[in-house]
């Protein structure tokens, strides 16, 4: 049994409850009851969260004819995970405390072809501009895909291949252990920790950990590129290789348009076609004939939908898309599958990608 990674196991599950608990705080009572744990475990992991200041007293719990009991309550400044979207054009980056509040954020131009060293510079400095004198627990990135999350390589995005193949969580860590060298005092080996998944992946667990037993759902970006994050049984799919999602290259017209991706008549190419000559009814059809395919193939609850393109014009996508989908359930005698702008803000895919630090610190 490995020892080290259970006490991290449990310490996540005693987080994931003080997270969930709010301000009102939980006592430690109540953790061992609903962990299973011991209260002696309980007990000592939580004194470990106090030294470290990640847990703090709420005060007293209503009387239940003894001594009242110790309430507990998650510190949220106590440490914080930057969330870094790298877009085609555009780098978005927010500072995510442990309540997952998002606390500063910062926007700015980004040229992604203009190769992996300038994007890794503009990053790093702002990794650097966000985290303060606090803890930071990592940064999480987002881009466009295909890549590889279990490695953190990017394939070949599409209009963009020099990133094929390029190690970009490690290589971005080396950036930051420079970056961040004064703050660190010159220690070695003290830069933040790492990780890389799609765009639409992030948003999509961004959406998922606000709504908790939230089913199945895709979540449709429109944005620089087209794809697709989709939450399962209520847990993110990835794929084997995080391939799930790209659902922008489904050839919808065998003799349509080339697309970036070598391909004819791709969903993506169509509908920022469409986008571009502002005929947005027509990219909205596109859109839907994808969701549709989406709804059937995969069985899910409900489309949301998103990016800055959507943002833009939210009506024209949520009532195209919504009526490919009730035209399919004509077609099909089932209840059709609704749409709707997906909530959140504007930040939604940065967010997300600082939840791929957070989450598993709190056993989601």
């Amino acid at each position: 049994m490995n020892l080290s990674g259970l006490r991290s196991h449990n310490t996540a599950r005693v987080l994931g409850l003080l997270r969930a608990a709010g301000g009102d705080g939980v006592s430690r009572l109540e953790v061992a009851e609903r962990t299973g744990l011991t209260p002696q475990a309980v007990s000592k992991i939580t004194a470990r969260l106090r030294e470290e200041g990640l847990a703090a007293e709420a005060g007293r719990g209503p009387s239940t004819g003894g001594k009242p009991r110790t309430l507990l309550r998650l510190v949220p400044d106590a440490a914080h995970a930057v969330g870094l979207h790298l877009d085609r054009d555009r780098l978005t980056a927010v500072l995510v405390d442990l309540a997952g509040v998002t606390v500063a954020a910062r926007t700015g131009a980004l040229d992604l072809g203009a190769g992996p060293a300038d994007v890794l510079a503009a990053a790093a400095a702002e990794v650097a501009a966000l985290r303060g004198d606090g803890t930071l627990m990592g940064v999480g990135v987002a881009m466009p895909g295909p890549l590889d999350h279990a490695t953190g390589v990017p394939h070949r995005v599409t209009g963009f291949p020099a990133w094929d193949g390029f190690p970009l969580r490690d290589a971005l860590r080396d950036a930051l252990r420079d970056a961040l060298r004064d703050a660190l005092r010159g220690r070695p080996g003290d830069a933040p920790p790492v990780a890389l998944d799609k765009d639409t992946n992030a948003a999509a667990l961004a959406l998922a950990l606000r709504e908790p037993g939230a089913g199945s759902f895709a979540y449709v970006h429109v944005g620089t590129g087209l794809g697709a994050g989709l939450v399962l049984g209520g847990a993110l799919h990835r794929g084997a290789r995080t391939g799930a999602g790209e659902f922008g290259h489904q050839t919808v017209q065998l003799d349509g348009v080339a697309c970036g991706c070598g391909g004819r008549g791709c969903l993506e190419a169509l509908c920022l076609a469409a986008v571009a000559r502002g005929d947005l009814d027509g990219a909205a059809r596109v859109l839907g004939v994808g969701a549709a395919n989406l709804a059937g193939l995969l069985d899910i609850d409900r489309v949301l939908l998103g990016g800055r393109v959507v943002a833009a014009a939210p009506e024209p996508f949520v009532r195209g898309v919504a009526a490919a989908l009730a035209e399919r359930a004509r077609r099909t005698g089932e209840p059709a599958v609704p749409a709707a702008l997906a909530p959140g803000t504007p930040h939604l895919v940065a967010e997300g990608a600082a939840q791929l630090v957070l989450a598993p610190v709190f056993g989601l």
